[in-house]
C-alpha cells in the first residue's frame, strides 16, 4: 500500500472517528504503530493534524482551509459580481471581496466605481484581518477561540488610526458584531473609510467578505446604513447560497445569547 493511500485513510479514520491515539489508529487500519506515529508527526509539521489536550490525535484546521480556498475562490467570485457591480454603480465607490486565508485575508474580487480617486487592494493583495473593512468583517464573526489566536500576534501599525492594542480591538470587534458590519476609519490608508459585512458558510463561520471603500467619510450611524443595506442583501444571498440558513447579521456560535443581552 502507497504512503498516499495509507495517509488517506488515517486522514479519513479522524474525520470519522475524532481524536485517537497513534496506537488506536494503527488498530483500526492494520498498520504498524510506529509508521502510523511518524506519519502524524509529519502530518502536524504541515498543520494537516494536532494533538488535543489528552495528546490524541486529531484533525486540524488546515484541510478546512485548503477546501474553503479551492470551494470560495470558484464560487465567491462568480456569486458576488453581479452585486459588486450594481453597488459600484450605485454607489461610485470600489467593492471589494476578500476571502479567508490563514491568517490573513486575500483580495479576489473588486470593481471599481466613478470615483476619481481609486485607492485599493489589488487583486491577489493579502492583508492582516486586525485592519480594514472586510478584515475586521471576517475575525469579528469568527469563534472566540479562533478571534483570540489572531489578537494575539503582534500588529503593525499602517496609520494613526490602526488598531494595536487588544482590549481596543476586543471592544471594536464586540461593536462590530453588534451592528452587523464592520468601519475602516482610515486604518490602513489615510483618506480612505470602508465599511464590510462577513460572507458566511453553511456553518455560519465567515469564509470572507465584500465591502465598500472610498473617499466619503463612513461611521456607524444612519448615515452608513444604505451602503450596509446593499452589502447585506449581497452578503446574505451569497452566503445563502453556500448554505447558510440562519439569522443575519450572523453570530459566533455561543455568543447569540450574551450579544442579544448587550441591546
Amino acid at each position: 500500500m502507497s504512503s498516499i493511500r495509507r495517509t488517506i485513510q488515517v486522514l479519513d479514520l479522524l474525520a470519522r472517528k475524532g481524536a485517537m491515539t497513534a496506537r488506536g489508529v494503527s488498530q483500526q487500519l492494520t498498520l504498524p504503530v510506529g509508521s502510523v506515529h511518524r506519519m502524524l508527526v509529519d502530518l502536524a509539521d504541515e498543520q494537516v493534524v494536532e494533538r488535543n489536550a489528552t495528546g490524541a490525535w486529531q484533525l486540524s484546521y488546515r484541510l478546512l482551509e485548503i477546501t474553503d480556498l479551492q470551494l470560495d475562490g470558484v464560487k465567491l467570485p462568480r456569486l458576488t459580481r453581479p452585486f459588486c457591480e450594481a453597488i459600484a454603480e450605485q454607489t461610485r465607490e470600489t467593492v471589494n471581496v476578500n476571502v479567508l486565508s490563514a491568517d490573513g485575508c486575500v483580495c479576489i474580487d473588486k470593481v471599481r466605481g466613478n470615483e476619481g480617486m481609486q485607492l485599493d487592494w489589488r487583486i491577489g493583495s493579502r492583508g492582516p484581518l486586525y485592519c480594514g473593512g472586510s478584515a475586521k468583517a471576517i475575525l469579528a464573526f469568527m469563534p472566540e477561540a479562533e478571534r483570540e489566536r489572531i489578537i494575539a500576534q503582534p500588529r503593525e501599525t499602517y496609520t494613526l488610526n490602526t488598531i494595536v492594542d487588544a482590549d481596543d480591538l476586543r471592544a471594536e470587534l464586540a461593536r462590530t458584531r453588534r451592528r452587523g458590519y464592520s468601519i475602516d476609519n482610515q486604518e490602513v490608508v489615510m483618506g480612505v473609510f470602508c465599511v464590510g459585512v462577513p460572507i458566511v458558510d453553511r456553518t455560519g463561520r465567515p469564509v470572507g467578505a465584500i465591502s465598500i471603500s472610498g473617499t466619503s467619510p463612513k461611521a456607524p450611524g444612519p448615515d452608513v446604513q444604505p451602503l450596509v443595506d446593499l452589502l447585506d442583501e449581497a452578503a446574505v444571498s451569497v452566503s445563502r447560497r453556500l448554505g447558510y440558513t440562519g439569522s443575519w447579521p450572523p453570530q459566533p456560535l455561543g455568543e447569540r445569547v450574551a450579544l442579544q443581552a448587550t441591546h
